[in-house]
């Protein structure tokens, strides 16, 4: 069994698109869905986000800790009324912000069980993808990344390298900050949550339409594939804003970052138009708008902060008990690069068992691996972005399945 927390890539259904603006799509059963090989608690967490809310409005001013404590809750509760699934081995998983989300909710998990909380959770590892964990690997890894992927010249690299020395997040030099500033310009016109993707860019002159309704051919054919539906189009909600790092305080929302700048490559009108729909809201047992209003990609209702600080510590805490973590990254997300997952886990200090190496998917390449002690796997997936099951949905469920059954992936 698995908890997943702020992404839904892997579920059972994908989507279509309706046919005429505001009508519904239509649902397709996904071939790869993780539901395959484990039974999912899918969680709008923190409450006040999807369709969780409160009663109480002081609950929506919350943070990591208190989001980690009222989910372990929640699983007690959810584990009391479900008896007969208390002895399924238990993963928790998540990408993007749930970097921070799944280590210290299996911290919790760990604790309860520790001080004796009822049901005993059958807790067995947990898995991230591409997700934020440390203020200074998170912020560092985006100009390796981009000199790697030739993005920028190595002329443009090694004067930032030189410049700031290393250290480009928190380097206040003119020299460093003029250097980092022209790397900036060199990606910016580039979707930040997979590379290789289309992005659709706001129109710019008087008069033209702004809004995500009217969207260019380039954008309406984003992430088309020989898959039997194309990649959806990026939802913003779903994603850590780019160049963006963890840092102690308060958490700045989506809809506070657009008023300051727009989002590229985001388009909700699909999800909003289903879920917002009366019939299916009452088809999935949420409230309906007269009692929690619309549905929204992204809320403004939190107030919310950082307050568990770097996720290495655990990392650290949770593989030394003996928990397994698969750490899985998506080689052309650029908001949360490989480069600085790779190097946290590295950093751990722990002993390689598995040296680096192909994995394979459908007799192909796949991506790359190394394997630590403790239980700690690193995994790149070729050619994938942020949300790795979305992007690559066959290779995720090779991986999730293999890791979930002990086997090498």
């Amino acid at each position: 069994m698995e908890l997943s927390l702020p992404s839904t890539t892997q579920g059972p259904f994908n989507f279509e698109a309706g046919k005429t603006p505001n009508s519904l799509p239509t649902l397709h059963l996904n071939p790869y869905s993780w539901s395959k090989v484990s039974s999912m608690i899918y969680l709008d967490s923190p409450a006040g986000v999807g369709f969780s809310f409160s009663k109480t409005t002081s609950q929506y001013n919350t943070g990591d800790v208190q989001t980690a404590s009222d989910t372990h809750e929640f699983l007690l509760r959810w584990f009391g009324e479900f008896p007969e699934f208390i002895t399924n081995p238990f993963y928790v998983s998540g990408e993007s912000y749930a970097g921070v989300y799944v280590p210290t909710l299996s911290a919790a998990i760990v604790q309860g069980i520790k001080s004796g909380a009822k049901p005993t959770i059958n807790f067995k590892g947990y898995l991230v993808g591409n997700g934020v964990t440390d203020m200074e690997f998170d912020a560092n890894a985006l100009v390796p990344f981009t000199h790697g992927m030739g993005l920028i010249s190595s002329e443009m690299f090694e004067k930032a390298r030189d410049n700031c020395g290393g250290n480009y997040y928190s380097n206040e030099s003119q020299s460093c900050i003029e250097e980092l500033n022209k790397i900036y310009n060199a990606i910016s016109g580039l979707n930040k949550y997979n590379i290789l993707e289309p992005c659709y860019h706001r129109p710019v002159k008087e008069g033209e339409e702004t809004g995500n309704t009217t969207l260019p051919l380039s954008f309406k054919q984003l992430g088309a594939t020989n898959r039997s539906l194309p990649v959806r189009t990026r939802m913003f909600g779903r994603a850590w804003p780019f160049r963006a790092s963890v840092k102690d305080g308060i958490l700045p929302l989506w809809p506070e970052l657009m008023k300051q700048n727009p989002i590229p490559c985001t388009d909700d009108q699909v999800a909003s138009v289903w879920l917002n729909d009366k019939g299916v809201r009452t088809a999935i047992h949420a409230q309906h708008k007269d009692v929690i209003g619309e549905w929204e990609i992204c809320t403004g209702r939190l107030y919310y902060s950082s307050d568990s600080g770097s996720m290495l510590k655990y990392h650290k805490n949770l593989t030394g008990e003996g928990y397994p973590a698969l750490i899985y990254s998506g080689d052309h997300d650029m908001c949360v690069p490989f480069t600085g997952s790779e190097a946290w886990t590295m950093s751990l200090g722990y002993k390689i068992v598995d040296e680096w190496r192909a994995w394979i998917s459908n007799d192909q390449v796949a991506g790359y691996t190394q394997g630590y002690e403790h239980g700690l796997t690193f995994l790149t997936i070729k050619g994938a972005g942020h949300t790795v099951p979305e992007y690559k949905p066959r290779e995720a469920l090779d991986f999730f399945s293999r890791w979930l059954d002990g086997k090498a992936i």
